[in-house]
Parts: structure tokens; sequence; C-alpha cells
């Protein structure tokens, strides 16, 4: 009750930063008539911490007692928008059909450097996935926050993330809440530092700033229900980028062939305690190679291709081929390889033809020879 008459404080409100453009009434409808719900938190560490994630679980089960809800909670640090779209099928789908969804990106997209065409195409391929698996999804966009947005956003400059995942927001019609401009509001008006705050990864306090903006929007929305079902959302044909992930699954390793110094390895473990790895990146089956000219193929179907990889130590630079093109390269390693098996997605070709290709991949000779696949990621259909 307390923290419902603070959010409710027209001076406490006013620092939310909430774009209503949709409401959350198919969501609500099935909390409160059929009392089932399945609730998805899709997100980076921010999600997959203690914390906002834990907050709205209480709150959705204090608000409707008597409904049963699966909670599919697939935060993985580090991922964006481009591990989201391709990975929603097998972290999302396999676990249930979401009636509401929470994704969040902005920190690591923009911290991982992917650019503005990346920031829309795997959004969109989020959003388009979810609302074709289900017209009727509530789907909340939130951008969290972290300290190169501080300074922009206190001349009132939004960061062009939060720009690019909002003109998806907009284009599909979806609430979004942008936590970024209230937190520096709230610091701003000496409400709290950055470190009490917690700074990226916010302490128990911090994330209550989080969680009490998404409850103000589920208190919008708590208004008595007339609807007798639910409606599906709009859905324009016509995405804003042709090439985005809509269709982004993952291949399995096995569907690689004329392997050439990769070997499957059924529960990878790079057994060293010095080197980080992340959850459901390790003790999994890996196609692993640590020699330069290791190689393999890999036939597809669909307009793009890449792998979801770690990127440790010794990550490799790689040589690949589409169809016989020339090969070109890609450095898999990353800022944070000496510290950790760092889960990444590495985009090979993201704007081929619609149709079946080849993918010929091989190891350069240098200083750092090693390539651990997870998965291969597909924007189409896999050849069977």
């Amino acid at each position: 009750i307390a923290d419902f008459i603070v959010r409710n404080r027209d001076e406490y409100i006013k620092k939310h930063h909430i774009t209503l453009r949709s409401d959350l009434n198919n969501s609500f409808y099935r909390f409160n008539k059929e009392k089932e719900g399945c609730i998805a938190f899709l997100g980076g560490s921010i999600t997959e911490m203690t914390g906002w994630r834990n907050m709205i679980k209480a709150s959705l089960q204090q608000r409707f007692p008597d409904t049963k809800f699966k909670f599919i909670e697939v935060g993985i640090g580090s991922t964006g928008t481009t591990p989201h779209a391709f990975r929603f099928e097998n972290d999302v789908l396999k676990q249930g059909i979401p009636d509401l969804m929470f994704v969040e990106a902005a920190v690591n997209d923009n911290i991982n450097g992917f650019g503005p065409k990346e920031q829309v195409r795997g959004m969109e391929g989020i959003v388009r996935n979810a609302l074709q698996i289900n017209p009727s999804m509530d789907i909340i966009m939130m951008h969290f926050i972290y300290a190169p947005f501080i300074k922009p956003m206190k001349i009132g400059i939004i960061p062009d993330v939060v720009m690019n995942h909002e003109r998806v927001a907009n284009y599909y019609k979806l609430s979004s809440i942008n936590l970024v401009q209230e937190i520096v509001e709230r610091m701003d008006n000496s409400e709290f530092t950055w470190d009490d705050f917690g700074g990226t990864h916010p302490v128990w306090e911090g994330h209550k700033y989080y969680a009490a903006a998404i409850n103000h929007l589920f208190d919008i929305n708590s208004s008595p229900l007339c609807k007798l079902k639910t409606t599906p959302h709009y859905f324009p044909t016509k995405p804003i980028d042709k090439f985005s992930y809509e269709n982004g699954h993952f291949i399995d390793i096995k569907e690689a062939k004329s392997l050439n110094g990769f070997n499957h390895i059924k529960n990878w473990n790079p057994k060293d305690n010095d080197i980080e790895c992340r959850k459901g990146f390790v003790d999994v089956p890996m196609l692993e190679a640590k020699k330069a000219g290791s190689s393999l193929i890999l036939d597809f179907t669909g307009k793009a291709v890449g792998i979801f990889c770690v990127s440790g130590p010794n990550a490799g630079i790689l040589e690949y081929s589409i169809d016989d093109a020339p090969y070109k390269e890609l450095d898999t390693y990353t800022v944070w390889s000496n510290s950790v098996f760092l889960p990444w997605v590495y985009m090979f070709e993201t704007e081929l033809s619609e149709g079946k290709h080849r993918l010929h991949l091989k190891i350069k000779d240098s200083p750092r020879t090693e390539c651990q696949i997870r998965n291969f990621v597909v924007n189409g259909s896999a050849i069977k």
C-alpha cells in the first residue's frame, strides 16, 4: 500500500516517462477472467539479476491472487536485440506463448556497438515474431540506464539507441517506459546519486524505481474490464526494414557438415577458473575448433546467417563465404574476451535473397585461433 501511495503522488508521477500507445487489456483480461497468464521477461543482465523482475512477479501475483502464472525468465547478460531476436523461439516460445512480455536491450545494444540498422532490425524482429505467434500479446518496451547515457540526457538528448527502439515501439503502437530519462531527472533532483542507485546494475533500492514505473503502467490499466475477449494488436503488413529478423531462429550445430578441425563437445567447459562463463554457455554442447584452417559448411534457407558463440581470450578471426563469393573476415575477439567467455551473435550476411544458401566457414591463421559455436542463427528456414 505504501508503494502505491508513493508512486501515485503527483510529484512522483511527473518524473515517469511512460508513452501509452496501447493498453494491457488483453493480458489483464486473461489474468482477470481466465485466471491464467504467461509472462516473459526478455533482456540482458539487468533483467537476469535479482531486482525489478522479482518485484513485478510479486506485484502481479498480488494484483491477481487467484491467477495461475507461468513466468518465462530469460535474461542473459551482455545480450541485446540481435541475440534476442534469434533466441526468441528457443528461449521463450519453447516454454510457452506469452500473454505479456517485457523486453529491454538499450544498454547492451549500445555498449556492444550495434548500429542503428541492427538496433531496429533486432527489436522489430522480436516484435513481429511475437505478434505473429500471438497477435493478442501485450508487449512493454523498457529503456534502462547506464553511465554513458547520463551526460547527453542531462542536456535533453535522448540516446540514439533509445530513439531507434522507440521507432519500433511507435510503428507497432507498443507502450514504452523511458527509465533513462526518469533516473537522470531524479538524480538532478537530488533524490539519490548514481552510486546510491547502484550504477548500471542497480542495487535493490535502485530496482524499485524500475518496478514503480512498471507498476504505475499497471495502475493505469487496472480499471474494470468490459471486454468479453482479447483482440489482436495493430500489425502492419510492411515492416520498417524488410531485412528485420522476424524469422530469426537457431540451427543446431549438428547441421554443419564437412567438418575439418571442428569437433562436437558434449559438455563444453574451458576448465579455466580465471575466465568467467555465462549461464547457458558452459556445460552445454559446442562446436569447437582450436587450430587455424579448421573449416565447416552449413546449408540454410533465409536472408541472414551468423553464429551464437562464446568469445574468449583466444577467439579467432573467421573467414567466411556465402554461395562461393569471395571470402570476408570477421574478428570474434572483444574487449571483454580476456575476462569472460562472452555470449555473442556475429552476423555474416544480413541482406541475402530469400532462398537456399551455403556458408563456408574457416579459421584464419593468426595468434588467436579458437572458435566455440553454440548455435547457428538464421533469419529464415533450415534445409531439411
